[in-house]
């Protein structure tokens, strides 16, 4: 389970010492910002909306609350927040009754990219974290415009092995 996860942890990228920790309440403005600050999440509403705070709020709080989930902020030496992304630890029967370990909403600082932050909290999910958490498989989705992110996890080992589809329910919340 994610409880299994001993944090804060601290990772080294070449743009110096991270520390990666649970996000808390106090993390939102960060949060939304990271978001906001990516193209793709940005065409999807993620604008960091001041009247989007009560939903962003209430999304933290619930993933705070579900115990195979964690909702992850890297700060760099002064304390900046400067990435994100969300841990789920989904037990299953396929493969053997194998334990998946998902990655969302990966997230680095448009001003922090190319400087080995993602790479290094990458290699942390697929080593400790996937350890800790009995997972045998790391997975994630990413959109296909994300050709640049494709590379990413492709050099990390990643395999373009599934389509992923997605259903919006008529009606649903965003």
């Amino acid at each position: 389970m994610i409880s299994s996860l001993t944090l804060p942890v601290t990772l080294a990228s070449r743009a110096g010492t991270l520390r990666l920790e649970a996000a808390v309440p106090g993390d939102l403005d960060a949060l939304m910002a990271l978001l906001a600050d990516d193209a793709v999440s940005a065409s999807r509403g993620d604008v960091a909306a001041e009247g989007d705070r009560e939903r962003y709020a209430a999304a933290l709080a619930a993933i705070q609350a579900d115990p195979s989930n964690v909702l992850l902020l890297a700060r760099d030496g002064g304390g900046v927040a400067v990435a994100t992304m969300q841990l789920t630890v989904i037990p299953g029967m396929a493969r053997r009754g194998s334990t998946r370990l998902l990655v969302e909403a990966v997230r680095v600082s448009s001003e922090r990219r190319s400087a080995g932050i993602g790479g290094e909290m990458m290699r942390w999910v697929m080593g400790p974290a996937a350890l800790a958490c009995g997972a045998s498989l790391v997975q994630l989705t990413s959109d296909a415009a994300r050709v640049d992110a494709h590379r990413f996890y492709e050099r990390l080992g990643f395999v373009g092995s599934h389509v992923g589809f997605k259903y919006h329910v008529p009606g649903g919340a965003a």
